[in-house]
Order: structure tokens, then C-alpha cells, then sequence
């Protein structure tokens, strides 16, 4: 996320919007009409005074009742009209910005999608989720008002100062004089506004995410009572807020309160200065009340200035918010460097299986000279072999197996499946590969067959029934409705262990070649593991596998057992050679203290 996107920067509020053109392009015929009709309705507005001189000059004057109802009659069909024609612009416009929206919407969260995680791992759930909802019903409310009318007023302005110029100069003269200090005053409110209107978009994604986080976290706020505190955080953050709004309401009274005021004084001027050129003959009266009923007229486009600017600064913002992220580089099919996809030719000069050559990494955000989470990371894993890998809390065990889907993309060094360097592989060809089932099951609003079916592209219900009967998942069929049960958000109806091991369905349902667990059974309790790791020793045998274990019973799941120790891999071999050999190893195994080691020493060793 931008650090402080509250400063002021060099952006522009036109070149921000102009980032809009691509999507409007598709429907621009129907916006131009659009504005076409609005113009024409709001310049029938200024044909009224026109209609009042004739009536002052001429009935009136002449004590004509037949004229005056005439002339009555004329400014109510004008009236009907230009209604008429603002209602057609409203649905003109109405399905085709509904469609940019959607669009809009479509498009951001397919490139969440498509975001490394890395992002994902920076960003709060919140802001993501303030700039696809709040952000872009801002762009669509521009697109559909302000943007229409901006220009409709310009042309309305315009044509009434040339009307006024037309009826007489010199008034029109005296209307025109506070035109350069409302340029002026506006530039500033301009400036200001903006930075209180990115202020207030960030903040109202800081309060979605503690929102969020509260929803979800409702369990762990009630179970340790934390409930005031939360609140009291919301509280902070809501107050934050509506301080922004009032700077916000305060910059646009003030502006509204100056465009109102500076052109109301020099109509009354114009008045003043016209009455005396009536009395002194100069002037007809009729030629007054036309020039003060245009000037009138043009009272809305003038004072709609500030509020069209406000909402163009905060489409601006918007804007700039929705493409922070769609800037941001995608997860392309190859890594950068590696080719086209298609037309690369897989290099073939490793070992089969699965091979880890002097793999390196460090997060993207961490310093380049701080020390690497993994470090010359040499590794092969033979083909239908399953390899435990061991360590202890910090070690880099679920990093490691991140890369392997490149969740993650390696620093140095690389990982190879069947002598197939991963980074030339399409991102969707690897991950139809190799499946991963993750120490933490996450779960989603479906159904439990929807959620298991997820890890095999076009699986069947014999693919679902395997693979639960595999995860030892048969309370899934006593579920109300059995396997088109609904879960619910991240599946929080079912116990942990229930939704780990609809995690593990999930991740052997595919048949996959290549599979990496992540401490796959920790939930379980030891009757369950066991008829667990039963069924899975027949999956193991038909596959080449990852296994993080912290237990000795997942670790005897594995033909060979890896030592991760302090980013690197300290030992390898199988689990009885590694318990007579590695006093670490041995030790991580039994739960015991490390001989020699104080409790305090072993916090601080890797």
C-alpha cells in the first residue's frame, strides 16, 4: 500500500480521470448523446428571458391579456421540454455507466486474482475491498452527473455571457468582473480538497478492515473479551473519519458560500446600474428583465462549480485509488526472463522428481543485505518419494513449500519438477501439477462438495467420495444435506479438525503428480490421524510428495525425512538414522528440553 497517500503529490485531477477514457470508449455514443440532450436543455433555459422581453415589451406594454397567456404558454411547453430532455439523459446514461461499473469491478478482481502474494500479504483485506465497492460507486456517480455536467455547464456559462454581452455590454461586463478571483479561489479549494478526499477513501478502507477483521475474529474478541477494546478502536478510527468529512464539509461551504455569494453581489450591481439606465431612457425594461432572468438562469451552472469540482476530486481520487492496484504488476505466466510460454522449450537437464537447486529467498520488502529465510537450499525429492520436512518454529519449512506453486518466486537458485525448471512453466500448467493443502484450511461460502471439487478441474462425484473417503471426511455425508451442505464463511460451522480434512480431500482429489501438505494433520485427533494417514499412505505411493510434520506420526508417513535448520537443510536421511545421528533432529522428535540449553537460550536458538 502507498506509504502516507495523504501528502500532497504532483497529481492531476484531469490526467487522473482521462484514466477513465478506455472504459467509457465502449459507450461514448450513448454519453455524447447524453450531453448533447443536456446541453440542449439547459440552453432552452436561457430561451425563457427571451420570452419575458417579448412579453414585458410587447403585452404587457400594450395591455394585451391574449398576448400574456400566449406568452404563458410558451414558457410552460418550454418548461415540459427541457424536463423531458433531463429525464432522457438520466436514461441515457444509466445502463451503459451501470456497465462500466460492473466492468470496473470485473476487472479489479480479476487482477486480484492475478496479484502475487507478496501484495496480497501487504495490502489490508479492507482498503481492497473500499476500492471495489465505495471507489468505483464514486466513478460511476462522476461518470453519470458531474462528468455530463461540467461540460454542459461550460457551454450553458458561455452561451448565457454571450447572451448577455448580445442584450447589453456593459452589465455583462459588471457579471464577468468576479470571474478571475472564483478561477483563483477555486484552484485553491481544488488543491485542499483533494488531499482531504484521499484522506477520508483511506480512511473509510482502515475502518472496513477492522470491521472486517471484528466480523471474522468475533470468536477470539468474545472469547477473550475484548470487545470494548475493539470497539474503542472503531470508535478512534470513526472519529478520524468524520473529522475528514467536517474539513471536507467546511472546504465546500466555503467555496459554495463564495460562488454563491461574489455573483449574487454583481447581480445586484448589474441591477442597480440597469434600473438607472431604464430611468434615464437608455434601457427598456423588457431588456432588464431578460438580462436579469439570463442572469438567473445562470446562477445553477455557476454554483454548481464547487460541488462539481468536489465530486471531480473525489472520481480523481477514486480513481487514483482503483488503479494503485491495477498497476501493479500481475503474476505473469513465466517469471520474468524466461520466455514467451508457449514457444519456450522446457529445459530438461535436472534430476526427475522434484529438485530444490541452491534455492534462495527473502521477501520482496526485506532489505538486500538482510539475512535470506532460505539460503542454498539443496534438496531432491525422487520420483513417488514422500519427503518430511523437520524443524523447528521459524526454520523456513512453510516458506520452502510455498515456492514450490510459486506462491512465492525465488530469489536464487531453482526448483525443478521432473527436470522442468518451474519458472518456465505457465503459472496454470504448474499448478495443475502440483496441489498444496496449507496448515490453516481455509474454506469458502459453497458447498462441501464445492469447496473439495475445487482442486480437481471438472471432477465428478466418484472424484469427491475418493477423495473424502481418503480424508477420512465421512462426517460429510451426515452433514443436513449431505455433500450440498453449505459451509459458510471459511467453513467456521465445522470443528477444525472437520475443515483440515476437507482440506486434505481437496488436495488429493485431483490425482495430483506433485503434492506439498503443510502439516496437513495437526487438527486431528490420534484416532483420526491414524485412519487418516492410512488412507493417504495409498494416495502417497501414486504421487511425489512435500510434507511439513512438527509429529512423529506424520513424519512416519515419509520414505526420507529433511532437516530444515536456520534457512538451510542440516541433514537428510531417513527417521530412525536421523534420530540416532542428529541431536536436533532428535530432539525436535521427542519434545524434550535440548540438554545444555536453558529455557531462556532455547527461545533465542534457531
Amino acid at each position: 500500500m502507498p506509504e502516507n497517500p495523504a501528502e500532497p503529490t504532483d497529481r492531476s485531477t484531469v490526467r487522473s480521470l482521462k484514466r477513465l477514457w478506455p472504459y467509457l470508449r465502449p459507450v461514448r455514443g450513448r454519453w455524447l448523446s447524453a450531453a448533447l440532450v443536456a446541453v440542449v436543455a439547459s440552453c432552452l433555459g436561457l430561451v425563457i428571458p427571451f420570452v419575458l422581453k417579448w412579453m414585458v415589451d410587447g403585452p404587457v406594454a400594450d395591455r394585451d391579456p391574449g398576448g400574456v397567456w400566449l406568452g404563458a404558454l410558451w414558457l410552460l411547453l418550454l418548461g415540459i421540454v427541457e424536463a423531458v430532455l433531463f429525464g432522457l439523459r438520466r436514461w441515457l446514461v444509466a445502463r451503459p455507466l451501470a456497465g462500466v461499473e460492473a466492468r470496473m469491478r470485473s476487472d479489479l478482481y480479476h487482477r486480484l486474482q492475478r496479484l502475487p502474494m507478496a501484495f496480497h500479504d501487504r495490502w489490508p483485506s479492507g482498503q481492497l475491498l473500499s476500492r471495489g465497492t465505495t471507489d468505483l460507486m464514486l466513478v460511476r456517480m462522476f461518470l453519470a452527473f458531474p462528468l455530463t455536467f461540467l461540460l454542459v455547464n461550460t457551454v450553458t456559462i458561455t452561451v448565457g455571457f454571450v447572451i448577455l454581452f448580445v442584450q447589453e455590454w456593459t452589465l455583462g461586463l459588471v457579471l464577468l468582473a468576479p470571474a478571475v478571483p472564483l478561477m483563483i479561489l477555486s484552484s485553491v479549494f481544488e488543491s485542499k480538497y483533494s488531499l482531504a478526499a484521499r484522506a477520508a477513501q483511506d480512511q473509510v478502507g482502515d475502518l472496513t478492515t477492522v470491521v472486517e477483521e471484528s466480523v471474522l475474529g468475533i470468536r477470539i474478541i468474545k472469547g477473550f473479551g475484548r470487545h470494548r477494546s475493539q470497539a474503542r478502536a472503531f470508535r478512534e478510527l470513526s472519529h478520524r473519519l468524520r473529522s475528514t468529512e467536517l474539513t471536507k464539509a467546511r472546504l465546500l461551504a466555503g467555496i459554495w458560500a463564495l460562488i454563491t455569494g461574489v455573483p449574487e453581489l454583481a447581480i445586484g450591481a448589474a441591477l442597480v446600474l440597469g434600473t438607472v439606465q431604464v430611468a434615464d431612457g437608455d434601457l427598456s425594461a423588457g431588456t432588464l428583465v431578460a438580462f436579469l432572468s439570463t442572469a438567473l438562469a445562470l446562477r445553477w451552472p455557476v454554483e454548481s462549480i464547487g460541488f462539481l469540482l468536489a465530486m471531480s476530486q473525489e472520481a480523481a481520487t477514486a480513481t487514483d485509488r482503483y488503479f494503485e492496484v491495477m498497476d501493479v504488476a500481475e503474476e505473469s505466466g513465466l517469471a520474468p526472463g524466461t520466455g514467451t510460454g508457449a514457444g519456450a522449450a522446457p529445459a530438461r537437464d535436472a534430476a526427475p522428481g522434484l529438485v530444490f537447486e541452491g534455492v534462495t529467498f527473502r521477501y520482496p520488502d526485506a532489505a538486500p543485505d538482510s539475512v535470506p529465510v532460505l539460503a542454498g537450499i539443496d534438496l531432491h525429492v525422487r520420483p513417488g518419494e514422500t519427503m518430511a520436512l523437520v524443524g523447528a518454529t521459524g526454520s523456513g519449512k512453510t516458506t520452502l513449500t510455498a515456492l514450490v506453486p510459486r506462491l512465492h518466486e525465488l530469489t536464487g537458485g531453482r526448483i525443478t519438477l521432473d527436470g522442468e525448471d518451474i519458472v518456465s512453466m505457465e503459472r496454470s500448467r504448474l499448478r495443475s501439477l502440483v496441489s498444496v493443502a496449507f496448515e490453516e484450511p481455509t474454506l469458502f461460502s459453497a458447498t462441501v462438495g464445492e469447496n473439495v471439487l475445487m482442486g480437481a478441474d471438472g471432477g465428478d462425484d466418484g472424484d469427491l467420495n475418493r477423495a473424502l473417503d481418503v480424508a477420512q471426511a465421512h462426517f460429510a455425508h451426515e452433514l443436513p444435506e449431505g455433500t450440498a451442505t453449505q459451509v459458510g464463511e471459511q467453513g467456521l460451522s465445522l470443528s477444525g479438525g472437520q475443515r483440515q480434512r476437507l482440506a486434505l480431500a481437496r488436495a488429493v482429489v485431483g490425482r495430483p503428480r506433485f503434492l506439498v501438505l503443510d502439516d496437513p494433520l495437526s487438527a486431528l485427533d490420534v484416532h483420526t490421524e491414524a485412519r487418516v494417514e492410512a488412507a493417504l499412505r495409498q494416495v502417497l505411493e501414486e504421487t511425489t510428495a512435500v510434507i511439513v510434520a512438527h509429529r512423529p506420526s506424520t513424519v512416519m508417513l515419509a520414505d526420507r525425512v529433511a532437516l530444515l535448520s536456520g534457512g538451510r537443510i542440516a541433514a537428510v536421511g531417513t527417521h530412525q538414522e536421523l534420530l540416532r545421528t542428529n541431536t536436533e533432529y532428535a530432539w525436535l522428535m521427542s519434545g524434550a528440553e535440548r540438554p545444555g540449553i536453558t529455557v531462556a537460550e532455547e527461545a533465542t536458538t534457531p
